[in-house]
């Protein structure tokens, strides 16, 4: 069974984010091992900076020094990456890469997972997991990008809003 492909983090020195990325990826062409590096990020974040001629927007790095690679770890695709000139080496403890985690991933904001929700503001929902399960609510408030959804539940006769993650609750036909 093929192994799935991991994020990793690589140190590059300063200011060779970008040619480190690109050079990664051409030498994955050139030695036909897209199948084992597959993606190249380098996480950005869009910034507002105040000068002196009023505001402008930057691109900026969110973590200088470093790049991401979806890779499956392998002799071959570790020394590919480790050989790229500007490549520092994976972190990791004693030299060994350490792939992110899931909540590491979604943090960083690599992998954009689509969220379907089933329900809107104003909606009742049934609370299905947590310490209200089975309580009946109404969506308040519903950020989906953040996994969140406020729902006011009734609770001994009083309304009572609650922050739940989307998937804590599920739409009920009425």
């Amino acid at each position: 069974m093929a192994e799935l492909a991991k994020w990793y983090v690589v140190h590059t020195y300063s200011g060779y984010e970008n040619s480190v990325a690109a050079a990664i990826l051409k030498a994955a062409e050139n030695r036909k091992m897209q199948d084992l590096i597959q993606e190249v990020n380098i996480p950005m974040e869009t910034v507002t900076e105040f000068t002196d001629n009023g505001e402008k927007t930057v691109e900026r790095k969110v973590f200088p020094g470093y790049v991401l690679v979806k890779m499956v770890l392998t002799d071959d695709s570790w020394h590919l990456v480790h050989n790229v000139r500007g490549a520092a080496g994976f972190v990791g403890s004693d030299g060994k890469a350490i792939p992110l985690t899931e909540q590491e991933i979604y943090d960083l904001g690599v992998e954009r997972h689509e969220i379907v929700v089933g329900f809107a503001v104003g909606d009742t929902v049934k609370v299905t997991d947590g310490p209200l399960e089975g309580f009946l609510g109404t969506v308040e408030e519903l950020e989906p990008e953040k996994d969140r959804v406020r729902v006011v539940v009734s609770m001994f006769g009083r309304e009572t809003p609650v922050d739940l993650e989307l998937d804590q609750v599920e739409a009920i036909s009425e």
